[in-house]
């Protein structure tokens, strides 16, 4: 997946395949999990990325999910804690998927002052692994995504933490992901067969690279295969 820094703009789509097998829903296996969690967190030469943002092109890719799966399969293969973050203050949907609540999350951490770790809530399923949700949200809330304070705050998550991944609106429709990205220590690319149009993706591409925002990895989701797999796999 960290090939894909090195992918000239017209390549994203091959290296999505490169990254992690394709998969026809929006939840990636445990295989597949695995081996987009080795490629981005574990294989890496000299000290992994230990900040990392998940955002789709566009929305409905199933970035939610995949960043999920990824969490849980990292903790598992970690000895130190994950904390999984909703910034996804468009449509928050870690909570649910938790079976917990969202308020008293990242907003309320970004406009106090109390240790980050308050905020974090444990996820009774895997030993290690936290989830700060979006905390109670307002009209202006996303712009606390462009603030000062976060950055401090994931300076806090950082320390407390051995591993953050960051769940983040889709990049074509807001600039939150971008802003966040640059906090980062890189970004993976969710996008989805058959729907993400390849401009658009260029165009993320690009404007990430212009940012000198790192891209670890992308995701091609939602594949099927109107072909034989075996053949598939050879293209």
């Amino acid at each position: 997946a960290s090939e894909a820094r090195r992918h000239p703009p017209g390549s994203l789509f091959a290296s999505a395949k490169k990254a992690v097998r394709e998969t026809e829903t929006e939840d990636l296996s445990t295989d597949e999990a695995l081996q987009l969690v080795q490629r981005v967190f574990l294989q890496q030469a000299g000290d992994p990325p230990h900040v990392v943002v998940f955002a789709g092109i566009n929305h409905g890719d199933g970035c939610s999910r995949i960043s999920v799966a990824v969490a849980e399969t990292l903790v598992k293969n970690v000895r130190g804690s994950v904390c999984l973050v909703e910034a996804n203050f468009r449509t928050p949907s870690l909570p649910d998927m938790f079976g917990t609540t969202n308020h008293f999350g990242l907003t309320n951490a970004i406009l106090s002052d109390d240790p980050i770790r308050t905020y974090a809530k444990p996820v009774r399923k895997a030993a290690n692994l936290w989830l700060l949700s979006s905390g109670a949200l307002k009209s202006n809330s996303a712009s606390l995504l462009s603030s000062e304070r976060l950055k401090e705050r994931l300076k806090e998550l950082r320390s407390e933490f051995e591993f953050v991944i960051i769940d983040a609106p889709p990049l074509t429709q807001y600039g939150d992901a971008m802003a966040i990205g640059q906090l980062t220590d890189g970004i993976v690319l969710i996008l989805e067969a058959g729907a993400t149009r390849r401009e658009a993706a260029q165009a993320v591409t690009a404007d990430l690279r212009t940012s000198k925002i790192p891209i670890l990895g992308a995701v091609l989701n939602k594949r099927t295969f109107p072909i034989p797999e075996h053949i598939y796999k050879r293209l």
